[in-house]
């Protein structure tokens, strides 16, 4: 992605250089695997995994880290995305007679105190409705490139930047707090079905940034796209679950398959028309 030398956000926070506090869960390849495991197959491993790993060990003491210059330098690739976000999704708001309040984007290491909670390094990527901030620990690229067959590469971070960019869109248009109530009043499997629509929609949305982004600063080099599916292969429900437990379970999605994200990221890169992502009603849902 060519991203150097345009403007970065001032809504970034970078925290890696500092550490400390109790982690919910442990960090590095046992937290994402643990992480992954409980939300991609429903199956709670706090009976089989060691307190020691579970926990950071308690408060600990409050450190600074010095960042490499590759860590800064991948600090200030993830502020010019999310400036591009902001500029991409205000124009879409202002075309659409709205005004788009842009998220704020924390960037950490090991474990991050949110407006949803505590969090660790394990909780992958994710949005704070609460607190509207996207949380990140870039470990989790490593992982997902190491571990789970992502081609990786700057635009794989850039999907999933826009990916939680998207839940904020939703959020802002009121989509996420009534899917949210509609799961509360469903079965499990039809809750299951509403989050996966949800995400999907989210995967439809960094379609259309990557769409609109092109458009204003044709920043895509030979291959982005490819890295943005390959992420988006990644984490699909069947792909985590059949190289997790050996076989998939469809009534246990939260997510989509892989060739669901893959699929609805390309429609939104293709068409660039909001207006084309309802994935509730084509996946026959009501909210």
């Amino acid at each position: 992605m060519k991203w150097k030398g345009r403007r970065r956000s001032s809504n970034m926070e970078d925290r890696r250089g500092m550490s400390g506090g109790k982690m919910l869960l442990g960090g590095g390849v046992i937290g994402v695997v643990v992480l992954l495991v409980q939300m991609f197959t429903g199956t709670d491993l706090s009976q089989v995994i060691p307190p020691e790993m579970m926990q950071g060990g308690g408060q600990g003491t409050e450190q600074t880290v010095e960042l490499t210059e590759k860590e800064k330098q991948m600090g200030e690739f993830v502020s010019v995305v999310l400036a591009d976000t902001e500029d991409v999704w205000g124009k879409i708001f202002q075309e659409n007679g709205m005004t788009y309040q842009n998220p704020k984007l924390v960037l950490f290491s090991n474990a991050v105190n949110t407006g949803c909670g505590g969090a660790s390094a394990a909780s992958g990527p994710f949005y704070c409705p609460a607190d509207q901030t996207v949380y990140m620990d870039l470990v989790f690229f490593d992982e997902l490139k190491s571990r789970f067959g992502a081609k990786g590469g700057d635009f794989a971070i850039a999907y999933v930047i826009a990916h939680e960019v998207g839940h904020h869109v939703q959020n802002l248009l009121g989509t996420s707090g009534e899917t949210q109530r509609a799961m509360q009043s469903s079965s499990t499997e039809d809750a299951n079905q509403l989050s996966v629509a949800l995400e999907l929609q989210a995967d439809f949305y960094a379609g259309v940034w990557t769409h609109y982004n092109q458009d204003l600063n044709n920043m895509l080099e030979p291959g982005d796209i490819e890295e943005a599916l390959s992420a988006a292969n990644a984490v699909g429900d069947d792909t985590i679950q059949e190289r997790m437990q050996g076989h998939a379970n469809q009534e246990t999605f939260t997510h989509g398959t892989s060739e669901q994200r893959m699929q609805w990221f390309t429609r939104g890169y293709e068409t660039g028309d909001v207006n084309q992502g309802n994935t509730f009603q084509q996946l026959g849902l009501t909210r």
